[in-house]
């Protein structure tokens, strides 16, 4: 299977965009089928085969607590954010402000730019 350039494009822009999805995501506890729900009402849509390694990377980074829980009939292991990842969400959400800020004028149109 051949991917578009494009679509690779759009692949790199998501990768880093997810990490801070699922850690704002997690500041309430989820367990990995709800948060990949959480995740597609929000919109952002999120493959069970990248949604998985990335919560394992995250809780390998110290970002992420963990506990098996019974709910609903079923052992489910739930993660929520730890104070590490509670840290690193807020400098990652401060750094996306600033980006943010930095890429609206950049990304307005070119007849908006000519009427400045």
């Amino acid at each position: 299977m051949t991917t578009a350039p494009s679509d690779k494009l759009k692949l790199e822009l998501r990768r880093g965009v997810l990490v801070l999805a699922v850690l704002a995501s997690l500041r309430d506890p989820h367990y990995g089928y709800s948060l990949r729900q959480q995740l597609q009402d929000s919109g952002i849509d999120i493959d069970e085969g990248t949604l998985y390694p990335l919560i394992r990377r995250l809780a390998d980074q110290g970002l992420l607590d963990s506990e098996w829980k019974h709910a609903s009939g079923r052992e489910r292991r739930y993660y929520q954010l730890s104070a590490l990842g509670s840290e690193r969400l807020e400098q990652l959400t401060q750094e996306w402000s600033a980006l943010n800020t930095a890429l609206s004028p950049l990304l307005r149109p070119t007849n908006e730019l000519e009427s400045d």
